[in-house]
This record gives structure tokens, C-alpha cells and sequence, in this order.
């Protein structure tokens, strides 16, 4: 390990091309989890709910094994398999001009977009961060808040098992002073889910309207156990302006139909990962243009 971190301190160039190479395989799994873990978690809940109630258990409605392994990649409309080398992330899907080898159905641009979102995002991470400790741990950060992101973009649910494991992640990471002090990571983890919980109550006593899902507090204790309560404030700002913005668009252009909702996550997740890229930057011009200081 010792002599690998060497070679890419010293070839910036060989370390950025394989977290690139690497960030694009998971990419394509990513797409995998992103596909199938709301459809995991709702057969689970069905089957807790047909055990509770002493009916027939769901698992006779799907006998098959149903993971994110089992069973292997295949074409959602045709349901033919798609054999290794046809699963090249980017390759596969331009050498076929998006469409399945099989039946020739449309595959869904988002596909290779994650593939390409993934390894962008990682390439990044790694020039600021360099080969370090603490890149290895916000490498799965990256990939967290990607599969995070895009599911609650389609099914406005932010997983427990992505967020809670990166929060106590962040947490970890900051032991030893990663990105803040611990101190500054408890305190970003406490403060960050209660502020967003303590507006979920003020909205919903004055409304009698839930105004944003529990997912979300956990994804801002999340980034407040990464980067500290004082990245929260500059969080908050670009996701609800982000949010906001996008959301007026929406409604004016009649692509959103007003009062329906619109999943916050993939606001916060952006605000996180500015923070991350920009963060002193962030606080500097909020102090000086916002505040006056």
C-alpha cells in the first residue's frame, strides 16, 4: 500500500486515471443499486407487514432471489441477459446506440450519465484531496450520495442504508481531525438533523402538511458529521435556493403540477458537495456579501 501511495504522489497523472478507470466500473453498479435496492426495500416491508397481520407472507409472491447480485443484469423489457462484455460502463452503450442488444428497446440515457457522473466526480474529489486516508473515505461518499441522490429523484426515499452508515462514516473520518474536529462533527450531526426536524414540526403544525420526509434530516446530519456544524448554514442556503429555483421553473413551464412534491434530497446533496469543493470560499462570501462582515 506504502509503495502504491508513493507512485501516485508522485504520478498525479496514474492516480487521477485510476480512480477515474475504477470510479467508472462502480458507476455501473451503481445503476444496479439504484434500480433495485427501493424495490428490496419494498418487498421487505411487504413481508414484515404480511408477517405482522398473519396473512399470506409475501415472499410466495416472489419466489425468484432478488438482491443486488441476484439475479444478474438483463434487459428490463426483454429480460435477456447481458453478458460481461456487453456491460462495458459507456462502451457498451455507445457501441450499441443506446439500445439492447436483444429486443433493440431504448436503454435509458441516465445509465451512462451515472457511469460518467461517477467517475467525474470522483476524478475531482481526488485531485483536491490528493492519495490520502481521507480521500478512500469520501471515495465512498461519492458513491453513496450518487445512489442517494438518484433514488430519491425517482422514488423520493433517501435509504437508511446509505445515509446512516456514511453519517457514522463521516464521524470516523473525523476522529483524528479529518475535515473538522470531532467535536465540530458531533455537533454537525446533532444540528444538522435538528434543524431540519424542528421546521418538518413548525411547517406541519401550522399546515397540517409533512413538508419534507425524515431522509432528509439524516442526509444533513450526514454532511454535518462530515464537514462540521459550520458547513450546515451554507448547505441549507444553496439547496433551498437551488430547490426553489428549479421548483418555480417547473411549475411555470407545467412540468410540475403545483402542491406536488419534489424530492429535496438531490438539492442537499448538491449544497454537500459544494460545500466540499468550496467550502471556506462559501463562508468567506456569505460572511462579507450576506452578513456584512
Amino acid at each position: 500500500m506504502a509503495m502504491w501511495l508513493e507512485l501516485f504522489a508522485q504520478y498525479n497523472w496514474l492516480f487521477l486515471g485510476v480512480i477515474g478507470t475504477v470510479s467508472l466500473l462502480i458507476g455501473s453498479f451503481l445503476n444496479v443499486v439504484i434500480h433495485r435496492l427501493p424495490i428490496m426495500m419494498e418487498r421487505q416491508w411487504l413481508q414484515e407487514c404480511a408477517e405482522g397481520l398473519a396473512t399470506t407472507p409475501a415472499k410466495d409472491e416472489w419466489p425468484e432471489r432478488y438482491n443486488l447480485i441476484t439475479p444478474g443484469s438483463n434487459c428490463p423489457k426483454c429480460q435477456a441477459d447481458i453478458p460481461a462484455w456487453r456491460n462495458i460502463p459507456l462502451i457498451s452503450y455507445l457501441s450499441q446506440r443506446g439500445k439492447c442488444h436483444n429486443c433493440h428497446s431504448p436503454i435509458s440515457i441516465r445509465y451512462p450519465l451515472v457511469e460518467l457522473l461517477t467517475a467525474l466526480l470522483c476524478v475531482a474529489v481526488a485531485a483536491k484531496l490528493g492519495p490520502t486516508g481521507l480521500f478512500l473515505g469520501t471515495w465512498l461518499l461519492c458513491f453513496g450520495l450518487i445512489a442517494a441522490a438518484a433514488i430519491d429523484f425517482d422514488k423520493m426515499l433517501l435509504p437508511d442504508s446509505i445515509t446512516l452508515p456514511l453519517l457514522w462514516l463521516g464521524l470516523l473520518l473525523n476522529i483524528d481531525t479529518g475535515f473538522v474536529t470531532l467535536a465540530d462533527a458531533v455537533l454537525g450531526a446533532a444540528f444538522g438533523y435538528l434543524s431540519l426536524w424542528s421546521i418538518f414540526q413548525g411547517f406541519k403544525l401550522l399546515t397540517g402538511k409533512e413538508g419534507m420526509g425524515y431522509g432528509d434530516f439524516k442526509l444533513l446530519a450526514l454532511f454535518g458529521a462530515w464537514f462540521g456544524w459550520q458547513a450546515l448554514l451554507p448547505i441549507i442556503l444553496i439547496s433551498s435556493i437551488g430547490g426553489a429555483v428549479v421548483g418555480i421553473a417547473l411549475t411555470v413551464t407545467s412540468k410540475l403540477d403545483q402542491g406536488k412534491p419534489m424530492p429535496f434530497g438531490p438539492w442537499i446533496i448538491i449544497g454537500g458537495l459544494s460545500y466540499l469543493f468550496y467550502g471556506p470560499e462559501l463562508v468567506n462570501w456569505y460572511l462579507h456579501s450576506v452578513v456584512g462582515l
